[in-house]
């Protein structure tokens, strides 16, 4: 009994010692927008993801606490006078989660698993300008013709089609970061669950349950690890903003992703400067699925177009937080016109663009008298549904009448990539970089994943073809403002609005730093209590 008792109490001890080492390691509590979709870097789409990729796995270059592009996997490069070769010199001390090296032959395995057809990479052709890249996602080369090699270990080299003079930025993205081999060959898609997955960031995935919380803690083997300041990492999905904001209110989170914009003024008032509002890169947009009457006349895409007042929505229902958007590409890329293309009634009152509206809708044969029904789709939050209620009722003098559709935001856009069964559907999209043809390439007609109006226009794939060959930058951008003229005219997705970035952060959170591309990598901030 005797001996019974005193392991007892060991064990007793331990468990003290155990919680009080847990209270002392600095926890971050951060709020998201929702649930990740996937970790599969190779078949990731959402900003949602991206965030939590960010925290798991390092690139051969990141984004830094300010949102530019910093060494990585990689401390060096070089590019060849042509812009057609890159030279990334990795670092020796890399390792993943298991203590293994990182290598060359990691990212070469890496980047020919997301060019391979078989992986069903929706977001591939973002790696389009590596050499025989398109060839391959599409079925037409062998991987091994994949412009990469792995020199050595410590050396990698990346041949592209043309020069694109944003590539070392698009590495940045989430589809750029590596995969372990070795875990994805041992557990095929599941090398992504809770103890399967290595990683070679500076943080390492401990559990993930839907709706609840996705746990990290701080990588050992990361070879930054004594700079990484915050030990565990509670990311909690708040698809309605407004819980998240009375979580942040209690005291329970210290950051939120976003906040419900139809409360921005009172809480500046309550909340001060713990409210971030800054210029964010990115379109709110609605996706008019051109692939179904009758919204395969264009007609009744511009009517729809023409009919919504964008200043209303800015003021009314984003609170001033939004800009009114009369193009796809928002203001602030680089490489592009200085007078950027826009809708040609972008400047008409709303009484001539309402009148106008009913015309072109009566011409394709709606009016109150034959009513156009549609369904207006979106994701769950309120902004949302107060955009789609909003828009509604612009649309009613026309003769429209709407019902809606509300998914949570991974079935809403599995929705979009894969099922296609929208009629009008809320969509957004945030610059991966600084350049238009990241946001004109989502309507290429060889994109089904982002495609959401299935626009299918040669013209317009030929000038982005023109364009991407084009290593003249001035000739190049005159290109890409051709075919977002031509985007503009037949209007397959209809934009609305340009995104600034609402956040709530509190005073606790050290280290955070406001950016046009709204990252803030968990490794450059701390907990302060």
């Amino acid at each position: 009994m005797r001996r019974t008792a005193r392991l007892t109490m060991t064990a007793l001890v331990a468990l003290a010692l155990g919680a009080a080492a847990h209270a002392e390691a600095a926890t971050y509590y951060r709020g998201s927008s929702g649930d990740p979709e996937t970790l599969d870097t190779h078949k990731t789409s959402t900003v949602v993801e991206a965030h939590i990729l960010r925290d798991l796995l390092e690139g051969l270059v990141i984004n830094d606490a300010k949102g530019g592009i910093a060494p990585g996997v990689a401390t060096s490069w070089e590019v060849s006078d042509d812009g057609l070769t890159y030279m990334f010199h990795l670092r020796d001390d890399a390792k993943w989660s298991d203590d293994s090296p990182v290598t060359a032959g990691d990212f070469v395995y890496s980047l020919r698993r997301i060019m391979n057809p078989e992986t069903g990479a929706k977001y591939a052709n973002i790696l389009y300008p590596i050499k025989n890249a398109e060839a391959i996602n599409k079925g037409d080369m062998a991987l091994d013709s994949l412009g990469v090699e792995a020199v050595d270990d410590q050396t990698l080299q990346i041949t592209l089609e043309a020069p694109t003079p944003y590539f070392v930025e698009l590495l940045t993205h989430q589809t750029s970061l590596p995969v372990h081999p070795p875990s994805v060959e041992k557990f095929g898609n599941a090398f992504v669950q809770p103890g399967n997955f290595v990683s070679n960031g500076p943080y390492k995935l401990v559990s993930f349950t839907p709706n609840d919380k996705l746990v990290m803690e701080k990588n050992p083997s990361f070879h930054d690890a004594d700079s990484v300041a915050i030990d565990r990492i509670e990311y909690l999905p708040f698809e309605e903003r407004a819980t998240c904001l009375r979580r942040f209110e209690a005291g329970e989170v210290h950051s939120c992703q976003e906040v419900p914009r139809e409360q921005l003024a009172s809480i500046k008032t309550r909340l001060g400067d713990q409210l971030h509002v800054a210029p964010f890169l990115g379109t709110y947009y609605y996706a008019v699925n051109g692939a179904h009457a009758p919204f395969d006349d264009v007609r009744v895409r511009q009517a729809l177009s023409m009919a919504v007042d964008r200043e209303f929505l800015a003021e009314e229902i984003f609170s001033g937080s939004m800009l009114p958007a009369y193009s796809l590409v928002p203001p602030g890329v680089s490489n592009y016109v200085e007078d950027q293309p826009e809708l040609a009634y972008a400047h008409d009152s709303m009484l001539d663009r309402e009148d106008e509206a009913i015309r072109l809708l009566g011409e394709a044969g709606f009016g109150p008298d034959n009513p156009l029904k549609l369904e207006i789709s979106y994701n769950t939050a309120e902004d949302h549904r107060n955009t789609a209620t909003a828009i509604a009722e612009m649309w009613r003098p026309l003769g429209v009448e709407v019902t809606f559709n509300q998914r949570d935001l991974s079935a809403h856009y599995a929705m979009l990539r894969d099922d296609k069964s929208h009629q009008i559907a809320r969509a957004g999209w945030i610059g991966d970089y600084a350049d238009p043809q990241n946001f004109l390439f989502l309507n290429q007609s060889d994109n089904p994943g982002f495609n959401y109006g299935a626009y299918d226009n040669p013209e317009y794939d030929e000038l982005m073809g023109k364009a991407a060959m084009e290593t003249d930058l001035d000739k190049r951008a005159a290109l890409l403002a051709q075919a977002e003229g031509l985007f503009l005219r037949d209007v397959p997705q209809i934009p609305l609005l340009y995104y600034s970035s609402t956040s709530l952060v509190s005073p606790k959170l050290k280290g955070w730093e406001d950016n046009v591309r709204n990252v803030h990598p968990t490794r450059f901030m701390s907990i302060d209590d």
